[in-house]
């Protein structure tokens, strides 16, 4: 019974990663809520493991879903257009990758040096409301400030190199958690007139590497050492959000075709003012 119970956890936690990494409203804030109430029965290094290599799972689905846009090779034609024989390289694709190691350098740094500052200091339920409330009124504000504007960038080659480094610079802001990495790279692609669709897909892009290096950098540091149970229980968790995430990423490239981030802003500040609540 209580294996039944753990596999439940596993999968709530996989579904709610699946669908906070891709929505602005922050995965590493609302994991860490959930964990103040459902906790996993598993050691303390792998549970800290778990809720980043867990979204290994949730990048998997952006690569199968954009694997078109992000493969910088495409086979060549011959004359007849059938046969397919070599590759070529794709320089939109080459430049865009390039853009993103420019985007990824400022989060790197301060990753690499503050990692272990954040993790011991501002890990707790009231950092992650105070950031849900704050980055949520900024949503707000910023989307009825962007009713006047038109966007200067409005595709994901028009992306600059002085763009993405703006945006990864923003993209700092995620390491205090509740903040959301893809809340602070589309807030920031917003203000200096990226459109929605190309901020997201750029957030999209810039995930990849961050995310692979992030969960790389955890296991490393946390070892990889697990028990044949605790590697279970991590593969359906990345399996979970992969499934979830292919289902969000579907609904919010939809979604903001049409309508603006204000619903993610609210959603924020009623989720933190909640949790203020509880805590204090």
């Amino acid at each position: 019974m209580q294996a039944i119970i753990e596999i439940i956890k596993v999968i709530f936690l996989g579904i709610v990663e699946g669908i906070t990494e891709w929505l602005p409203i922050s995965s590493t804030g609302h994991m860490l809520l959930v964990d103040e109430f459902i906790q996993l029965n598993a050691r303390a290094q792998f549970k800290e493991m778990f809720f980043f290599v867990i979204q290994l799972g949730a990048i998997l689905a952006v690569v199968v879903l954009f694997w078109n846009k992000m493969w910088p090779f495409k086979k060549k034609s011959t004359d007849d257009g059938i046969n397919k024989v070599g590759s070529i390289l794709r320089k939109d694709v080459w430049s865009m990758w390039f853009k993103v190691v420019v985007a990824c350098i400022p989060g790197a740094v301060v990753t690499i040096a503050f990692d272990d500052f954040i993790e011991a200091h501002l890990h707790t339920p009231v950092v992650i409301a105070v950031t849900l409330i704050v980055y949520g009124i900024a949503f707000i504000i910023i989307e009825r400030w962007n009713k006047t504007r038109t966007p200067k960038v409005l595709t994901l080659n028009d992306i600059t190199y002085k763009t993405a480094l703006i945006i990864g610079l923003f993209q700092v802001l995620s390491i205090i958690p509740g903040t959301s990495r893809s809340g602070a790279t589309i807030i920031g692609a917003l203000l200096i007139g990226v459109s929605r669709v190309a901020a997201a897909e750029f957030t999209f892009f810039l995930a990849v590497p961050v995310m692979f290096g992030m969960s790389a950098l955890k296991m490393v540091k946390l070892g990889f050492a697990m028990s044949a149970a605790e590697a279970s229980i991590l593969i359906l968790g990345m399996v979970v959000a992969f499934i979830v995430s292919i289902l969000v990423i579907k609904f919010l490239m939809s979604y903001i075709k049409k309508h603006d981030f204000q619903v993610f802003g609210w959603y924020r500040i009623i989720l933190g003012a909640l949790v203020l609540l509880y805590f204090l």
